[in-house]
């Protein structure tokens, strides 16, 4: 394989947020996590006693969108001040809790992404967590709004359909979900 022309060029920091970095690259413009910072983005099945299996999802107000966005839960990793070297599992279970208010027994990490590689250098862990059990209300922190969906896995195309249908902003790893066999379901 042969490597961009502007790949060897020295990188330029255009801007700098709290969260997030402007930078060129040649012909490059794109961002990423400030500080190195990753995210962790969680699966969460859920069975039900006759073997139902849901799928825990998230919604919330997403101001770069200027809409509603349907998402699996996720966070950042090592965002907070002191917190800079938390790792993946110890994240996800945090957002996982904080998000939607289940606590998962299981936590698999299944490796890591890029959601939109041509534009955003950030990387996402993606988790499977399983074995959950609701110890809270869910709803994130103070100021996200968070409303948790538990969506049987066979209606889920269905559910995101309405979603669409209804004008909201799908998160493009639910797209995981709707994949045949993805998750070993049948």
């Amino acid at each position: 394989m042969q490597k961009d022309r502007d790949a060897d060029l020295p990188e330029q920091v255009m801007w700098e947020g709290r969260f997030i970095t402007a930078k060129t690259r040649g012909r490059w413009e794109y961002v990423g996590r400030a500080r190195g910072i990753r995210a962790a983005a969680i699966i969460a099945l859920d069975d039900d006693a006759d073997g139902t299996r849901h799928v825990i999802l998230v919604s919330q107000y997403r101001v770069p969108l200027g809409r509603f966005s349907l998402e699996i839960p996720a966070g950042l990793i090592g965002d907070d001040a002191g917190n800079e070297g938390e790792d993946a599992l110890t994240a996800a279970a945090r957002e996982l809790e904080e998000e939607t208010g289940y606590r998962a027994s299981t936590l698999e990490m299944l490796g890591e992404f890029y959601s939109s590689p041509g534009m955003v250098s950030e990387c996402f862990i993606l988790l499977k967590a399983t074995g959950l059990e609701q110890v809270g209300e869910g709803g994130g922190t103070e100021g996200e709004n968070i409303t948790v969906h538990r969506v049987a896995l066979r209606d889920l195309a269905r559910f995101v359909a309405e979603w669409r249908r209804a004008g909201h902003a799908v998160d493009v790893r639910i797209a995981m979900l709707l994949t045949p066999g993805y998750l070993g379901e049948d």
